[in-house]
């Protein structure tokens, strides 16, 4: 992030805390509890949102080497995504063309080879046919057919795309936006290493889980033990591109440490230490730098339950930091252990127990609808954007707008 803008940044957080505010979303808003249930719109969700779209499915951290590979089963169709001989990377349909099992079994790794269980065909990283058994008595076939389905992908700053449609176009201008597009490299997302990898299957809608990174108004009363140590609850700045026909937000979350950082010259101001940037990348990334690297958060529903889904949940560290040695190594790695399974523990233990309560309410039609705050401005735009490319009806508005002083349209 550029600095004038951390400074821009930090001076509202410092504001906020300040004056006793927070961002105003101009008023409450009432959503539908039949978002997390109905099936038709969840099949709806999982067709458009899901196979209809590009998906993040890592980090160029995951594939720093040729032959590295990784696997994908969350979209309705298995993928096979790897870093080929050249340095490319590419994604496939991961099927046999021989009789359609699925090639490859482990989640990731690396391999000069990809053997498909059932018959023993292989495929080269450029998803290639190199290989069958005893291909006389299996008759003639034209190998360069053969190859692996390829599946449409990019690389793009440091973040990995597969559309899951072989026909699929991916449009990374439009999906990241103009904003993410200049912000994203300023980061160096592409020299992060892959540290942790953790999936959490979990009995609420993935609407849900995006919902419990859209507002800091819980830490006070939820991570009463856990967060609010670190993080003031209730502060939070916030932008989106709304008003440039845009579905990006980026919240900043305000760390304590900021109150010791407000007394040193604003050249020596640093985002995250002041706080943590949440960028949320349509429909299901929540993406979180941090001093020492990120976090990369992705919500998949289930097939045929609105009411389950798959987060994965995976930790990285800033390049430099491997480089460290001897005694700094160790420290290093246990401070990255410590953050990414307090991180984990969180998540799992504390926002997704809610989250999961709240499915059990809305399963049971307890409720008929449940409102946003004012200072719930991430929820607001979440469910505005959802509704907007559904064609559906808008949540509604209760209150007016009113004077937003502290937020930007970007």
């Amino acid at each position: 992030m550029r600095h004038d803008e951390q400074v821009r940044l930090i001076k509202q957080l410092l504001a906020h805390l300040d004056a006793g505010t927070n961002v105003d979303a101009g008023g409450i808003r009432r959503l539908s509890t039949q978002t997390y249930t109905d099936p038709d719109q969840a099949e709806r969700e999982r067709r458009q949102f899901f196979r209809g779209l590009p998906q993040c499915v890592g980090m160029s951290g995951d594939l720093a080497e040729p032959g590295a590979f990784l696997t994908n089963n969350d979209l309705g169709i298995p993928i096979l995504a790897a870093r080929a001989n050249d340095g490319a990377f590419l994604a496939f349909v991961n099927s046999c063309r021989h009789r359609g099992a699925v090639v490859e079994t482990e989640e990731r790794g690396s391999k000069r080879r990809f053997t498909c269980p059932f018959h023993a065909w292989s495929y080269d990283t450029s998803g290639a046919l190199v290989g069958l058994p005893k291909p006389d008595h299996f008759g003639d076939v034209d190998t360069e057919c053969l190859g692996l389905k390829p599946l449409p992908a990019e690389e793009r700053h440091g973040l990995l795309f597969v559309h899951p449609d072989p026909e699929g176009v991916i449009d990374l201008d439009d999906l990241l936006g103009e904003w993410f597009n200049d912000e994203f490299p300023t980061w160096n997302f592409d020299t992060m290493i892959p540290i942790n990898h953790d999936a959490y299957d979990t009995p609420c809608n993935w609407k849900l889980a995006m919902d419990t990174f859209g507002e800091t108004y819980h830490f006070a009363s939820l991570h009463k033990n856990t967060l609010i140590e670190t993080f003031h609850g209730n502060v939070q700045c916030y932008d989106d591109d709304a008003d440039v026909g845009g579905h990006s937000h980026r919240m900043i979350l305000c760390r304590r440490d900021i109150d010791q950082m407000r007394h040193l010259p604003e050249d020596q101001w640093d985002i995250t230490v002041a706080g943590l940037p949440v960028y949320w990348i349509f429909p299901n990334v929540i993406l979180m730098p941090f001093r020492a690297g990120a976090f990369l958060v992705r919500a998949y529903p289930a097939e045929g339950d609105p009411g389950r889904h798959v987060s994965r949940v995976d930790f990285y560290m800033k390049g430099e930091l491997a480089n460290a040695k001897g005694v700094q190594a160790q420290e290093i790695q246990e401070m990255i252990a410590t953050i990414a399974q307090n991180f984990a523990d969180i998540i799992r233990d504390e926002d997704y127990v809610m989250s999961s309560s709240q499915q059990t309410a809305a399963n049971a039609g307890a409720l008929d609808h449940i409102i946003f705050g004012r200072n719930e401005p991430a929820l607001h735009h979440y469910h505005a954007t959802f509704a907007s490319k559904l064609g559906l009806e808008m949540p509604e508005l209760l209150e007016g707008s009113a004077s937003q002083p502290n937020r930007r349209h970007l």
